[in-house]
């Protein structure tokens, strides 16, 4: 029988596997856009003033660097993270790594209808010292 914490573990998976140079990057895109709900917002933080965005406007640019030769060899993985439940929220926090950096991101969920879907993600990544 499935559980929540793995219904909840297999959107983490499918949510950094789409942040990858291999081939079916379309597919992945799809996979990734049917996690969300359709009104849900990602916020990036790093450093600056957060830029927050909507499932197209967070996942478009995105497939676009994956697809057009920008980026080479490169993926995005889940590291070290737990989820809490209660009910029909849950939210996921993690550490995590990409080709040239690491940084930390939160998914909040909920259930639906159709399973879990993610309402809204932030992010922030490693600052990088200057000298």
């Amino acid at each position: 029988m499935t559980t929540d914490h793995d219904e909840i573990a297999a959107i983490v998976r499918t949510f950094f596997a789409a942040f990858s140079t291999d081939e079916g990057v379309a597919e992945r895109m799809a996979a990734l856009r049917a996690l969300f709900l359709p009104r849900a917002v990602v916020i990036r933080t790093c450093g600056g003033e957060p830029t927050v965005y909507d499932v197209e406007s967070f996942i478009a640019p995105r497939e676009a660097m994956l697809t057009d030769g920008r980026l080479t060899d490169f993926r995005e993985w889940a590291g070290a993270g737990h989820t809490d439940l209660y009910g029909d929220i849950a939210h996921h926090f993690c550490a995590y790594g990409k080709t040239g950096g690491r940084g930390m991101k939160s998914l909040q969920l909920v259930r639906t209808g159709a399973g879990w879907r993610i309402s809204a993600a932030a992010w922030d990544d490693e600052r990088v010292p200057t000298s």
